[in-house]
């Protein structure tokens, strides 16, 4: 059915713009020594070395010493839900009602006014994120996906065609909050079977309203029969690696894909399962051991799922973590490369734009530096993997959203207006 709360995202505008001189990663793999990259019309119009030719009036800006990769894509946060400041007040992204809500969509606690989306432009050069409900819940609803665009809504963040996404959680969190209530699912085993018996009603539900469209609406029941359908993405919280691996043969039974889990800490046990289900994991570098199911990991965990051809992803889950997800990838890169495995920056900068473009079913449009894309761009002022490196200057769809060197263009949300510290990123 039409979308009830479609996006209403325009680009703000841009000029043609060109970047030379510059070291450029393309967020697929590529490096261009003393690159070029020209954006018009919000897409990337060219890419390529000294000799790329730049239209005439466009604006240059020299980026000799500096570096040039496509704007930073977090799959997991929860700006807006759980917002700046983290009061009770604007503490809304788990619906703890019970275990199984994918009725509720997490757009409709996104408050745009949250300070942390620019903290995360400004800091972290990120352009797009996806906002998901928080993982108390075996289904806890839907995801959205934003671009990181000053809006009075949400809806005028929300990324234009990209397909919402269904949070789930297995493990610890859902048999701990509802189990504490002496309710289901108080084990593992209950939380699977809570999931199949919810499957097979998603199932059932579908197969009613394809034989009679009469059939009384069930929000809940919609969400899912959306998975089945291919429309919603799965977006999984998993640590455990045995876990990850009954969520994949659930979804051979019930017919769906997982698009990526989330914190699999022990993703490096089972990269060939994970290669051969075409699923991403999201990791950190290096954040564990706060909970058992969280205790065995290794800072190794990205490059080695990496290097076994599966696709990695460095997310944030974090209102601070999200602006320095660059940190999180070299971190991630550099206890790779103590172990033997050698992978180039440009190669790990995937992590951080077109593997988390793809997760989330936008990789034709952003995630890469490609003609035709949108310019989502950042030029950093130094190598985007050292920690003294902060973005210079973020396009998004070739509009200049941050410059560090201009006050003017550094977002600053209503709510921010005449407090201390207003506008100063934070």
């Amino acid at each position: 059915m039409e979308d009830p709360y479609p996006s209403t995202y325009r680009p703000y505008p841009g000029v043609t713009t060109a970047i030379v001189n510059a070291t450029i990663f393309d967020g697929e793999g590529g490096r261009i020594e003393g690159g070029t990259i020209v954006l018009a019309n919000g897409i990337i119009q060219a890419v390529g070395g000294a000799d790329t030719p730049i239209p005439e009036g466009a604006m240059r800006i020299d980026g000799a010493g500096r570096w040039v990769t496509p704007g930073v894509i977090d799959v997991h946060s929860h700006l807006g839900d759980y917002p700046s400041p983290g009061v009770e007040a604007h503490s809304d992204g788990n619906e703890v009602t019970g275990p199984v809500r994918p009725e509720v969509w997490a757009e409709h606690s996104v408050w745009p006014q949250d300070p942390g989306f620019s903290r995360a432009l400004a800091n972290g050069g990120v352009t797009t994120l996806q906002i998901l409900p928080g993982s108390a819940n075996l289904f806890g609803g839907r995801g959205v996906t934003l671009r990181n665009v000053p809006a009075r809504t949400m809806q005028a963040m929300r990324f234009p065609g990209a397909p919402r996404g269904l949070k789930m959680a297995c493990g610890e969190n859902p048999k701990r909050v509802y189990g504490g209530r002496n309710q289901m699912p108080q084990t593992r085993m209950g939380n699977v079977a809570l999931m199949r018996q919810t499957w097979q009603r998603a199932a059932e539900y579908r197969d009613r309203r394809a034989r009679d469209p009469s059939t009384a609406r069930d929000f809940a029941l919609e969400t899912l029969a959306g998975v089945l359908d291919g429309e919603i993405l799965v977006h999984n919280h998993c640590y455990r690696a045995d876990e990850m691996a009954i969520m994949l043969d659930m979804g051979r039974e019930f017919g769906f894909e997982i698009a990526s889990f989330h914190h699999a800490v022990e993703a490096y046990k089972i990269p060939d399962l994970l290669r051969g289900a075409n699923t991403c994991a999201a990791m950190w570098a290096d954040w564990w051991g706060f909970k058992m199911e969280a205790y065995d990991a290794i800072n190794e965990n990205i490059p080695l799922v990496h290097n076994a051809g599966a696709c990695a992803i460095v997310h944030s889950d974090d209102a601070n973590g999200i602006q320095r997800l660059n940190q999180e990838a070299a971190k991630a890169l550099a206890d790779g490369r103590r172990m033997g495995i050698d992978i180039s920056d440009e190669v790990a900068w995937t992590w951080l734009a077109i593997n988390p473009a793809r997760a989330l079913g936008i990789a034709e449009e952003t995630g890469s530096l490609r003609v035709g894309k949108r310019a989502d761009v950042v030029l950093w002022n130094g190598h985007p993997f050292s920690a003294y490196t902060r973005p210079q200057q973020v396009w998004i769809d070739g509009a200049l959203l941050y410059d560090m060197n201009n006050a003017r263009l550094r977002p600053v949300s209503d709510f921010e207006l005449g407090q201390p510290g207003e506008g100063d990123v934070k």
